[in-house]
Parts: structure tokens; sequence; C-alpha cells
């Protein structure tokens, strides 16, 4: 099975109930449940929270205020830094300030560990606070505790339709390649790779379907992690570093302000000289898994947002601005503090 159809029969069998064994086979399936024991040995129980990011950014810039949410795992959530300015919430919301020149409230909800099962309790936790876009990194758990690719992106496309009807703007930070990932050997490496690459290219197809936007973060654990595992990832090579973590926010900035509506004049179309344009949702998905940094959304052709090959969709690559750095939250000031969203 090629994998455009690998990855469009994953996302129908999430969409209506399928188990998605077949998608490796059933061998293969059994093969990665044995040795993804002894890669969790490896890498550990990840112990201790990492510091929370959630308040207030970019003091004496205007309002109204960008509110926020981040969900999903301890790649969202920081896993193994020290300081809250590294956090992927931190850099991300910094960012977001600088960029737009506006205020921003983030509110940090990932746990480390989190399944694509356990979103839908902290989307509990979000909507109340009305957030203008929810931030999602999800799927590497999944693949690593032998979870059904079915059952990962149908938690997902539950999540994201409840976001999407509660009027918040989703961005979905696609699985990443787990191939490279050193406690991880062959042949279970391979079977990483393949699996976590046909979920991200699900994903995608789910995502987008749902009204949602994903960006392919295969270079989070992919290409540069693998040029410089020393500087990319952290001590127990599983997680990125604090230098990872910065990689990350920023393959996720552009996409962020795009989904506010705060991204740059120069970006608004496509621009076909750098590989932009419109194709057929599951082409589109699979381009993105295998060209890292790569941003989907859905759009129209001739005033139809469906043709003969299935959703149409806008392929990007938006450029990564110059980092800003990361700021830890601040304590709101008084006008802040009556704005601060409270859960009802």
């Amino acid at each position: 099975m090629g994998k455009a159809a690998a990855a469009r029969k994953l996302a129908s069998a999430a969409a209506y109930g399928g188990g998605g064994v077949s998608l490796l086979g059933a061998s293969l399936y059994g093969l990665l449940r044995f040795e993804a024991v002894a890669a969790r040995r490896t890498i550990g129980n990840a112990e201790g929270a990492p510091p929370d990011p959630s308040g207030w950014y970019g003091r004496g810039r205007p309002g109204p205020a960008v509110r926020i949410a981040l969900l999903g795992d301890s790649s969202a959530a920081g896993y193994g830094v020290d300081l809250v300015e590294q956090t992927p919430g931190a850099l991300l919301a910094s960012g977001v300030a600088a960029q737009a020149d506006r205020r921003v409230h983030l509110r940090c909800f990932a746990v480390v560990g989190a399944q694509s099962s356990d979103l839908a309790t902290q989307v509990d936790l979000a909507l109340p606070l009305q957030p203008d876009v929810v931030v999602i990194l999800i799927g590497a758990n999944d693949v690593t505790h032998r979870v059904l690719p079915a059952a990962s992106v149908r938690h997902l496309v539950e999540s994201v339709r409840r976001l999407r009807e509660g009027g918040a703007a989703v961005v979905v930070g696609t699985c990443p390649d787990l191939g490279t990932i050193k406690p991880i050997m062959p042949p279970l490496k391979q079977v990483a790779r393949v699996w976590s690459r046909r979920l991200a290219a699900a994903q995608t197809i789910a995502v987008v379907e749902e009204g949602g936007r994903t960006v392919s973060l295969a270079s989070i654990l992919g290409p540069e992690f693998d040029a410089a595992p020393a500087l990319l990832f952290g001590p127990d090579q599983f997680h990125p570093s604090a230098h990872g973590y910065r990689s990350l926010a920023d393959v996720l900035l552009p996409s962020t302000l795009a989904a506010v509506g705060l991204g740059p004049e120069d970006e608004e179309e496509p621009e076909a000289y750098r590989g932009e344009g419109v194709l057929p949702i599951t082409t589109a998905a699979i381009q993105a898994v295998n060209q890292p940094g790569t941003e989907l959304d859905g759009t129209e052709v001739a005033g139809s947002r469906r043709g003969v090959r299935g959703l149409w969709v806008e392929l990007r690559h938006r450029r990564r601005r110059p980092s800003t750095g990361g700021e830890g939250p601040e304590l709101p000031e008084e006008d802040e503090r009556a704005e601060e969203p409270v859960p009802g």
C-alpha cells in the first residue's frame, strides 16, 4: 500500500471506528509492542513537572490580548528544561507578542506523558477560557505505547471538533519522526519511523477536515536533530533540549500567527516559487510529512472546498522569523487582572 493510500485509509478508519492494524501489518505491530517495552525501559518514565509558562507576555504592547491555549504531551510542556523561559509555551507566547506587537495570555494544559486519549480532559479545561487559538502537540507517546493509530487520530479529531465548535482556531504540530530517537533500536527504529510518519499524515488529513491547520514537525526529531543530537536532544536522548524546544517554537510560531490573522501581509497568498500552492489533501499530507515545517490549511477552488480527489488545501512554507528569545510570564497589572479569563 502506498503512503497516500495508507494515510487516507488510516484517517478513514479513525473517522469510522476502524482498527488500523493493517497499516504496518499484524506481524510488525506485534514486533512494535515487544520492542517498545524495551525502549520505554531505556527512556524511562518522566518524573517531575516542567516550569509552568502560563501567564501574561508582551508588557507595554497594545491589546486586546491574544489568548493561547497549549495542549498535548511533554513536547508541549517542555519536559527536561529548568527555566520557564526555555519552555515551548514561553517561547511561543513571547514570539507572538513580539511579532504581532500584541499582549498575549497563555495557558498551558499540556501534561508530561499524555497520549491522544488525554486530550479530552485538556480540552475541558481550555474551552471555558475562550482561547483565540489552541496549539496541540501530541502523538509520540501513542507510538511508543503501542496505541493503534486509528484510535489516536479519532481522539485528536474529537478534540479539534470541540475546539472549533467553541470558536477557537486550532494548530496541530503533527507526530514527529521517531526514527532518530537513540534509545529506540533496530528493528523498532525503522518501524517507529514508518508508523510515526503515517500517523502524522493521517493526523494532517483528519485535522484539516475538521477545520484546523497542521504543521509538520518531522524536522524537530529529524534532519536537524540527527545532525546535532548533542545540541538538540536533552540528557535522556528522547526529549528535546532547550535549543531543541526553541527550534520547535520557531516552527510553530508563523502558523500560530496566521491562525489568528496576525501573520505578515506579504504571506497572505501562496508563493509558487517557494513550492507553495493548492493541492488535494492526501497529496499535500504526504508532501508535508516529507518536508518539515510545512503548513496545511483548508481552502476553496472555484467556490468549492472539495474536488474529485477530496478536500482542497493550501500548502505553505511560512518563513521563520528571527528568534526573539523567550521570556517568563509577567505578573498582571490591574487592568489585566480584570481581563484574566475565568472558567465558567
